[in-house]
Order: structure tokens, then sequence, then C-alpha cells
């Protein structure tokens, strides 16, 4: 580990102060990466992390905001959905970039330049973030299991503890096993989609037509809502912190050389990952408009109301079992990673560290008892205001990861040769001040809008 460390705090050189251990201990470097043979199997070495991160593009509370799309629009928000995993795809590269460069994790590289009770303003606020994220995840995971077995929704909220344990034994095993089992969720997600696309029967004119943006988009006020819903909720703060951490599970050469070629196939690694995210968002809004919209039903915006009507519009109980399947591998997979993320946040902010167990079960709890309390007391209709409340936690906090990302990774003191270059930096902070206001709108539309 002397090595390791001495690595991950190998240059210090424009931070205020130096973090004091790596991100993530109990696995930092502990994947080799080949330094001889082909191109191919370096690269591979490096895939993983990006499916991490792309689980949160498809987790259960981007669901609603796609099925609403789908059923009152048709196709054409799916250009939407590709300019957001565009963004997305960008601002994954820059976390990933920022991990491999400084050894620090976004949370260490806040905590490392900002002051104190500004770390620690943002460290709450990132915590409340995963918390409401997790309750997406968690109440996405219930909902599929009340579609699916019929266990009453408080059961399967409780249920979803069972998640703490399952990452405990995989980190222990080593860290290949808990990205895995993520690529294989994505994957069973990605195949019960691609059947239920193959039953809707859509329009495959318009599904392409739906991928060129519209100027209907702007002028519509219901339909830029709906749009500036996808838009502003796709890119999960949380998702900015674990990408940047990571990414450093991989021992690759600490040269500049060596830093290079980790950028690359990292980049690679997560744009490849946020494809399978656009392709299974895409499909959701696909599955929606073949049948509801198709159908006259423009008013559906909830999932379990998709789940009840898939069945009757497409003929066969197939289409519905399939999409509880996909749910429930969303929400499960969507924990996993949240728990993760709720582990490098806490350390990295506040440079503490706590047995596994406790720090896991303590995120979980954070999300499971609002949870818990609101499905108990409100049932299904309250699971469906909560989830909304989730989305506008998120929208809130999301600039205070984005911001301080595209700060630190376009200043040439902290990243040296990596900086971004001037084209990059203005990209970077258009899209930055884009998400910023459109969540402000978002925001707005939500509290004061008709």
């Amino acid at each position: 580990m002397n090595e390791n460390v001495q690595a991950a705090l190998a240059s210090d050189e424009g931070w205020k102060s130096a973090s004091k251990r790596p991100s993530l201990p109990e696995v930092y470097r502990s994947l080799k990466v080949p330094t001889h043979g082909s191109w191919l199997k370096k690269f591979l070495a490096f895939v993983g992390p990006g499916y991490l991160v792309a689980v949160g593009y498809m987790d259960p509370g981007n669901w609603a905001t796609d099925i609403a799309g789908g059923s009152m629009f048709g196709y054409t928000l799916l250009s939407v959905i590709l300019i957001s995993n565009l963004m997305a795809i960008l601002l994954q590269a820059l976390a990933g970039k920022l991990g491999i460069v400084t050894g620090r994790d976004l949370a260490q590289a806040c905590r490392d330049h900002y002051s104190k009770p500004v770390s620690m303003v943002l460290w709450v606020l990132c915590e409340l973030a995963i918390a409401a994220c997790d309750l997406a995840e968690v109440i996405g995971a219930a909902i599929a299991l009340n579609l699916l077995f019929g266990i009453p929704l408080v059961y399967g909220v409780i249920i979803t503890v069972v998640d703490v344990f399952i990452i405990l034994l995989l980190q222990n095993k080593g860290f290949r096993y808990i990205e895995s089992l993520v690529i294989i969720l994505i994957f069973t997600i990605g195949s019960c989609f691609i059947v239920d696309i193959f039953l809707s029967k859509p329009d495959f004119a318009g599904i392409a037509a739906g991928f060129v943006p519209s100027p209907q988009i702007v002028t519509n006020p219901a339909m830029l809502y709906i749009a500036i819903g996808i838009l502003g909720a796709t890119v999960m703060p949380h998702n900015l912190y674990l990408h940047s951490s990571i990414v450093q599970t991989r021992k690759f050469d600490q040269s500049p050389a060596g830093k290079r070629q980790a950028i690359k196939f990292a980049t690679w690694d997560s744009s490849i990952a946020l494809f399978f995210a656009l392709f299974i968002n895409a499909a959701i809004l696909i599955v929606s408009a073949a049948t509801f919209h198709k159908a006259g039903m423009t008013e559906v915006a909830e999932i379990s109301d998709a789940y009840q009507l898939l069945t009757p519009l497409l003929g066969t109980t197939l289409g519905s079992i399939l999409f509880g399947v996909a749910l429930l591998a969303s929400g499960q997979n969507s924990t996993l990673t949240g728990t993760l993320a709720g582990q490098i946040v806490m350390e990295g902010f506040l440079n503490i560290r706590l047995p596994g167990w406790i720090r896991r079960l303590v995120t979980r709890l954070i999300a499971i008892i609002p949870a818990v309390i609101v499905t108990a007391i409100y049932g299904e209709s309250g699971t469906a205001q909560l989830l909304i409340l989730s989305q506008v936690i998120l929208s809130l906090q999301l600039s205070f990861a984005v911001i301080p990302l595209v700060k630190f990774t376009g200043d040439k003191k902290k990243m040296g040769e990596f900086a971004n270059p001037l084209w990059l930096k203005c990209l970077a902070w258009f899209v930055a001040i884009l998400i910023a206001g459109l969540n402000v709108y978002l925001l707005f539309q939500t509290f004061f809008g008709e």
C-alpha cells in the first residue's frame, strides 16, 4: 500500500491542502494494467468503471420522465435524450481525467481546494443528492417487486437494504466482481427492452426523425417542460464523484505517457457505456410512444401504470414482465453504485474512515427510512410524489458538482499539461452554465408553474 499511497500523493502543486489517503483505499490501484500486448488488451483492463457510471443514467428516476415524454409527444423528445447523453459523456470524461491526473476524487479535490466551511456545505449538499438519488432507486426497486411478485411496497423498500451486504461480499472478493455484476444487470435491462421494442412495433422512420431536434420542443411549453426534465435530471451529481474515484482502481503507469493512455482508455470506457444508457433511455421512450401515444393515451406518466397497460396494448404479458424485470435490475444496479458513491463522498470531504458495513448501512438508511414512512402512510401515490421530490433535490445540487469539476480540470496549476485546452474549456463551461440555467427553470416551474 505504501507505493500506492505515494502515487496518490505524487503531486500537490496547485492545491491548498494535501489529501492524506487515496480514494477507496481498499481497492485503490488493485487492478493491474498490462504494460505489453495489444491496445485491445490494455483497453479491456480499463473496461468497467464506465458501466458503474452509466447505471446512474438509466435509474428509475429517469423512467417516469421518459415514459411521460413518449406517451405525450411520441418520438419527438428522442433528440433531447441524445443531447443530454452527449453532455454526460463530456462531463464523465472530465471526471475520469481529474481522478487519473491528480490522484484525487472530486470530493477530495473540493476539500483540498476550498475552505473548510465551503467544503462542509458542498458535502451536505452532496449527501442530500445521494440520499435523493437513493430514494428514487429504492422506490423503483420496490415498485418492481410489487408489480412482479405482489410484495407490498413497504416490504419491498426494506428488501432493498440487502445490496449493502452484496457490495461487502463482492468488494472483499475484488472490484472486478462488482463491475461484472453491474454489466450483467445492464445487459439484462437492454435485452428486456430489445424484446419490448420488437413487441411494440415502433415506427422506425418516426424514431429517426425524433433524433433530429425540432423547433416545437422550444415553442410548445408542455414539451419544453418535459425536455428540461430530461436534460436537467440526466447528469447525476454523484456519478461525477464516483467516476473520479473508481478510475483509480487501475494500476496504470504514473508517468505523463501512462496517464495520457489511462485518460484515453477511461474515456473510451465511459463513452461506450453511456451509449448503452442512451439506448435504454431511448428504448423506454420508444416503447411508451409506440404503445401509449399511438393508442391515444397521452397522460401515462407513472411506472406502475405503464406496467399495467403494456399487456393489453401489446397483446401479451411478456412485455409487462420484461418491463418489470428491467425496472428491478435498474433499481438494484443503481443502489449498488449509489452506496459506493456515498462512501467516496463521506471519506473524500471529511477525510475519515469508518468500517465498511457501518458506512454503507448509514447511506442506505438515509434513503430507506423516508421511503418506508411515506410508503406506509400514503401508499403508491406517495411514492410517486417522492420520486418527483428526489429529482428536484438532484437538480438543486447538480451545479455544485459540475462547476468545481469544470474549474479544476481547466486549471493548469492543478492539471499541468493535462488541463483542458481552450476549446474544451469553452465547451465545458457552456454545458455547466446550460445545466445550471435549465435546472433553475425546472425548479421554478415545479414550484411556481401552472
